[in-house]
């Protein structure tokens, strides 16, 4: 999980030095981070039930060697069209990585730890996104030829672990059980809903995910670029550093709410990237590095502790015939929630400058999560087993 996803977010601090070397807009930039999360969307609404029919195993791998390829493209692109396809293929291998990696998690835990498999599945995550920008912002800054060597070790970990992965077995009653051959609509997408008695819960938790998608989302393309006006220190490193800081600081939270009730880490969660976004307004006006570092904090924590509810609730809401379903369909909200909103920010910074649009999605943002508390502390079926 953490080497799949680590190519992910790995151009994020990069951004910046392709904007100067191609002449790209702000929109470019939203646009060409979109690319990658329709390629997970594609791959969680085609390819979603492939680790349900196969195991989680072999779609693991097969992630794995797409994301390798994805990254090797990425360190070799020569112009927008084919770094616009390697962020597609990377988005593609890491829906199958995501999904097969959270299903086997589950599997290979005890009923009775459904809780620390989503924190593992949550935590891994966290961990795998945040290693990308920050090696690659600190190889950026001060290796010769950043847009080729920020890449090389991710490159060198992804050859690591699909060896490793190929080296690995599972138990029987892990596998896949034998399935007929595939046909046309076991491709076509399928959104799975929960059973009407916990749809709400569930449904808390996708919209939460649509806004810690799209408040990272505006982290991972556009820091570089805002955080120019915001703080003293400028360059890769500072901006996939602050990426980075998200992501682990996310991971340790979710380590540490493990034991905490599902619903006050939807609440708790929910109300922090509420507050994360009003302090993003205020230092977009202010320019205190102070109000910065807070937003960037109370962005760690929420981040953390919606995305560990959130999968937590998918956990507990599903049957065994429904988890993978429901945990696409909870990804897919998730990444819908992130190319909309920055292809929004992208268009409305071309129009109106970044500091206007950055204004306008904080106030969504922060109503949308804000409601979403308000919703969550009013629903007693969030604690469901």
């Amino acid at each position: 999980m953490c080497v799949g996803v680590m190519g992910t977010a790995l151009a994020s601090p990069l951004y910046p030095l392709y904007q100067a070397r191609w002449g790209l807009q702000p929109s470019h930039i939203t646009g060409i981070y979109v690319a990658y999360m329709v390629g997970a969307l594609s791959s969680l609404l085609f390819l979603g039930r492939l680790s349900d029919r196969f195991g989680f195993l072999p779609v693991l791998r097969w992630g794995l060697i797409l994301v390798y390829a994805g990254v090797l493209l990425s360190a070799v692109a020569w112009s927008v069209p084919s770094f616009v396809a390697s962020r597609v293929l990377i988005g593609i291998a890491s829906g199958m990585i995501t999904t097969s990696t959270s299903l086997g998690l589950t599997q290979l835990s005890r009923p009775s730890q459904v809780m620390r498999a989503s924190a593992m599945t949550s935590f891994a995550m966290a961990l795998g996104f945040g290693m990308g920008p920050l090696v690659g912002g600190l190889v950026a800054q001060w290796v010769p030829q950043p847009l080729v060597t920020a890449y090389v070790p991710s490159l060198l970990l992804g050859a690591l672990a699909i060896y490793a992965l190929f080296q690995v077995r599972v138990e029987a009653q892990v596998a896949a059980a034998p399935q007929p051959p595939l046909v046309l609509r076991d491709w076509l997408p399928r959104i799975t809903l929960p059973r009407p008695a916990v749809r709400r819960p569930f449904m808390v938790a996708c919209l939460g995910a649509f806004g810690t998608f799209g408040i990272f989302g505006l982290y991972a393309s556009l820091a570089p670029s805002f955080m120019e006006r915001m703080v003293p220190w400028h360059g890769p490193a500072v901006s996939g550093l602050s990426i980075a800081m998200i992501l682990f600081l996310s991971a340790l939270v979710q380590w540490l709410a493990r034991p905490v009730h599902t619903k006050t880490c939807a609440v708790w969660g929910l109300g922090l990237l509420a507050a994360c976004n009003l302090l993003l307004i205020a230092t977009s006006f202010t320019q205190w590095s102070v109000l910065f570092v807070l937003s960037v904090l109370t962005t760690s924590a929420g981040h953390g502790l919606v995305n560990l509810a959130g999968i937590a609730i998918v956990n507990k809401v599903a049957r065994p015939e429904t988890r993978a379903g429901l945990l696409s369909t909870y990804l897919v909200v998730g990444y819908i929630g992130t190319i909309a909103p920055i292809l929004a920010v992208g268009w409305l910074s071309d129009g109106l400058g970044l500091a206007a649009a950055l204004v306008i999605f904080c106030v969504a943002m922060a109503a949308l999560t804000g409601a979403l508390a308000w919703a969550a502390a009013r629903t007693p079926l969030i604690e469901v087993a």
